[in-house]
């Protein structure tokens, strides 16, 4: 028997996780749901046929999901999937899994409550080249010195679609999460403290918001990282793309070429992707001099943005069928969420937080 799943949102992730679906035989798509015109334009893509809604509520009673796909603005995500929790479907949230941290615990609480699987979409986790990446930091020794922005000089669509999500969060906490996750994977440690700075670099976001900021993080182990984050037609795509990693052994680095090319940073493909790995030994002989060249790391399996989605709900998939315990995924998708907003906080009190 098919899955019936329940569409919402059907902007960037929304279309992406809509066409996964619509190519997955074991998924059968019971309706789109948005509140302008995008469903229209996703259901043409998708060859007709399916329900439309604009008010989520009524499609959740309409067409009694087997689980839902939230894809909307992150004020809506504790709601939405709150109320397809109780109503007896899965959810796929996208992240953050909510607008605070009290928020994202209340939605993971429910999932366990009620017994249903709750997935956040943490599309690094899923990237053979970023597992790698991960596994490669992890044979550099501790302490790790962790690199990493991604800003972003977005203009025309996507600069209404950041101006949106500014409304309710900052870059750092909205990508933030990703990031701060993949630290606490490659150190395997917990951060004791945060201290983060920001700026408002236009008009067009509320008072009080920010639009640039980097937040720099103290692991447990003496593993310290810093990650950037900037949205909107100002910002530089001079070295936008930095995913670095030093250890006591040398480093490795994401040396993605086309990928770090000026003119990319809002593209989304170019977000996630790697082409490659550049490892440095840092052994050195009597002479002081390297004993090894650096090695390249060719890799060959680099999925666009749509197959990166696609692999997403195949985990979906297997959560569901064959009931996984999700328990460290939901942990780890409000713990990365508790640092991010910990940033927010030092950005706005100028102060160190401690965790």
């Amino acid at each position: 028997m098919k899955i019936k799943v329940l569409v919402v949102g059907c902007g960037n992730m929304g279309v992406s996780h809509a066409l996964a679906y619509h190519g997955i035989e074991e998924f059968q798509i019971c309706g789109l749901v948005s509140k302008g015109n995008s469903k229209e334009v996703l259901n043409e893509k998708l060859g007709g046929g399916y329900p439309l809604y604009s008010d989520f509520h009524e499609a959740l009673r309409a067409s009694r999901p087997d689980a839902v796909c939230i894809s909307t603005y992150p004020d809506t995500h504790e709601e939405y999937a709150l109320a397809a929790l109780e109503a007896g479907c899965h959810v796929f949230l996208e992240k953050p899994i909510a607008d605070s941290v009290e928020g994202a615990e209340r939605v993971a609480d429910a999932a366990r409550r009620l017994n249903r699987k709750l997935v956040v979409g943490y599309i690094l986790r899923v990237h053979p080249s970023w597992i790698k990446f991960i596994d490669v930091a992890q044979t550099l020794g501790k302490p790790l010195v962790m690199r990493m922005n991604l800003n972003q000089q977005s203009h025309g669509y996507m600069w209404d679609v950041h101006r949106n999500l500014m409304k309710s969060l900052s870059p750092i906490v909205d990508c933030g999460v990703h990031y701060i996750d993949v630290m606490c994977q490659m150190t395997r440690s917990r951060p004791v403290w945060v201290s983060a700075i920001g700026a408002r670099l236009t008009d067009d976001i509320p008072e009080g918001n920010y639009n640039y900021g980097q937040l720099q993080i103290r692991f447990e182990d003496g593993s310290v990282g810093w990650y950037e984050a900037g949205w909107g037609p100002m910002m530089s795509e001079t070295a936008y793309f930095v995913k670095d990693v030093i250890g006591p052994k040398g480093c490795v680095s994401i040396a993605g070429k086309n990928a770090a090319s000026e003119g990319n940073s809002d593209n989304v493909d170019a977000h996630s992707k790697a082409e490659s790995l550049k490892v440095h030994n840092a052994t050195i002989n009597a002479q002081n001099e390297f004993t090894e060249e650096d090695r390249w790391i060719d890799l060959s399996d680099e999925p666009d943005h749509n197959e990166l989605c696609k692999r997403e709900q195949l985990y979906f998939l297997k959560a569901i069928s064959e009931d996984l315990d999700l328990n460290n995924h939901l942990d780890d998708a409000v713990y990365s969420l508790k640092v991010a907003f910990a940033c927010d906080e030092s950005v706005k009190t100028g102060e160190v937080v401690r965790l």
